[in-house]
């Protein structure tokens, strides 16, 4: 299998994902289970993969942060300002 990455990360909405979850001072147990109720099957190691860049990110899965956060989709693509 093919290793997906750019710039050394997997993913480019982990740290927005990140940003976004600390903002609103939910844990990464509590996103996980506000993903389960909209019927993302997904557990708080991978929310923690997905934040440090160590796990891709469906597209579903992206939706539904999204909606979670109630930030458009674009948002979590943005690059992190540095």
């Amino acid at each position: 299998m093919k290793k997906l990455e750019y710039l050394g990360r997997r993913n480019i909405c982990g740290e927005r994902v990140r940003k976004e979850r600390v903002t609103r001072r939910i844990s990464q147990e509590r996103l996980a289970a506000k993903m389960q109720m909209r019927g993302v099957e997904i557990e708080q190691d991978a929310i923690s993969r997905i934040e440090s860049g160590d796990r891709l990110v469906t597209d579903y899965e992206l939706r539904a942060f999204a909606a979670l956060f109630e930030v458009p989709i674009e948002s979590l693509l943005e690059p992190e300002d540095t």
